[in-house]
């Protein structure tokens, strides 16, 4: 069986579920997850984790996500996207200026807070927030804290006359959990008129880029070619962002056995850069540790290998 880390363009009109079932049949294997959803409207990199690797899918959903997309002005829908029902309309009878929008883009820059959205797979209660907004039901929302690194205007906005609307050319790199559909709804709240994301793809997750994904037309050919397992990163590119340790044969012999650790063990010295390490023993990433304060020592927070 393969093991290592796909990186999918997913296409429009499938379901995140969807890839990964297609995804299962031409790797004849079971152990396949997914880092993130994205909804059916949206495209762009979808990693998709293939047999150990399924291990660290939990870190590749931690990964910040970026992406481009559209907001139009003047009208808002149940879905916050062009898949729902209207359900305000205003026309823009004059622009905003590039100076506004850039003013309101700002103000969703930083820490912020933010409620998912009714029309989405967040649970309350047991229930997905979907489900509630089917049966025509509200619940109260889980206020979720979000950082928003950058975003920024692509392009000048555009008008039409004809309809009397304006659309918002973005990009925006943004921590888990965050809602690009709510962020488009605020933007135009920030403006004070009714808004909806009428575009978006998923330019970066996981550390994997548009560039480097693969599409089902290419999966195909290699699965033909009995070639498929060439398409797979390996699992270390998950852990990239970690600081890197290199540990000794007698090190290893205490590691693979849980021990926990001390700084002076593994010769750190800055602590808050080094908060969790991906430890290396003959050349292959074993484990990841993490410092607990309280404890002043370094604990075990995943082992891939302990061969």
């Amino acid at each position: 069986m393969a093991d290592g880390i796909l990186p999918l363009y997913k296409p429009r009109g499938m379901t995140s579920f969807d890839c990964v079932a297609k995804i299962r049949k031409l790797y004849q294997t079971r152990k396949v997850g997914h880092s993130g959803t994205l909804d059916p409207n949206v495209d762009g990199v979808l990693p998709i984790c293939i047999g150990n690797a399924t291990k660290v899918v939990q870190f590749l959903v931690a990964s910040g996500k970026e992406y481009r997309g559209s907001i139009t002005l003047g009208f808002a829908t149940t879905t916050e996207d062009l898949d729902g029902e209207e359900v305000a309309r205003e026309a823009i009878t004059t622009p905003f200026s590039d100076e506004q929008i850039n003013a309101a883009l700002a103000s969703l820059t930083g820490d912020i807070t933010q409620i998912p959205p009714m029309f989405s797979a967040v649970k309350v209660n047991g229930r997905r927030l979907y489900d509630y907004a089917r049966h025509g039901e509200t619940v109260e929302r889980p206020v979720r804290h979000i950082k928003i690194s950058r975003f920024e205007q692509r392009q000048p906005a555009t008008y039409d006359p004809a309809v009397q609307t304006q659309t918002i050319d973005f990009t925006v790199a943004c921590s888990k959990g965050t809602y690009v559909r709510t962020l488009a709804v605020d933007v135009g709240k920030a403006l004070g008129v009714p808004a909806v994301m009428s575009d978006l793809t998923r330019l970066k997750s996981g550390g994997f880029t548009l560039a480097e994904t693969v599409t089902f037309d290419q999966i195909e050919a290699e699965v033909a070619a009995d070639n498929a397992a060439a398409l797979l990163a390996p699992i270390d590119q998950a852990l990239a962002q970690y600081p890197w340790v290199t540990i000794s044969d007698d090190l290893w012999a205490r590691v693979k056995n849980g021990v926990w650790l001390t700084a002076e063990d593994l010769q750190l010295d800055d602590l808050e850069k080094n908060k969790t390490v991906a430890l290396v023993y003959q050349n292959g990433l074993k484990c990841l540790y993490q410092y607990r304060p309280d404890e002043r020592r370094y604990k075990p927070l995943k082992m891939f290998s302990v061969k």
